[in-house]
């Protein structure tokens, strides 16, 4: 990452450049993945206005949203999470203590 970061330097910075931030989270050296998503034009203008009030562009909101949906807990892995909080609360659970099997199934002799 440095030498990416020393390349892009001795590339960007000069008279008619100006400065580059090489701290900056907006840019990157690492091979990544282009997509494409289609929107209706509505959709895509109020994306673009939203972006521009945050002084960012529509790709840095698809990947923000991208993002948090990796980082956060899945559904799966909540519900394993609560099965195990459950489980763990549960000491001393017998069936068998509760109701006769016969009574379970209503078998009368």
């Amino acid at each position: 990452m440095e030498s990416c970061k020393r390349e892009l330097l001795s590339v960007l910075e000069g008279p008619e450049t100006g400065s580059f931030d090489a701290e900056a989270d907006d840019w990157y050296c690492e091979a990544v993945k282009n997509i494409t998503v289609s929107l209706d034009d509505d959709l895509y203008r109020r994306a673009r206005m939203i972006a521009a009030e945050r002084d960012t562009s529509v790709s840095a909101l698809v990947k923000d949203f991208l993002g948090s949906l990796g980082a956060g807990e899945s559904e799966v892995e909540r519900l394993k999470r609560e099965e195990r909080e459950i489980r763990t609360r549960i000491t001393a659970f017998r069936a068998s203590d509760k109701i006769s099997r016969d009574d379970l199934h209503d078998r009368r002799l």
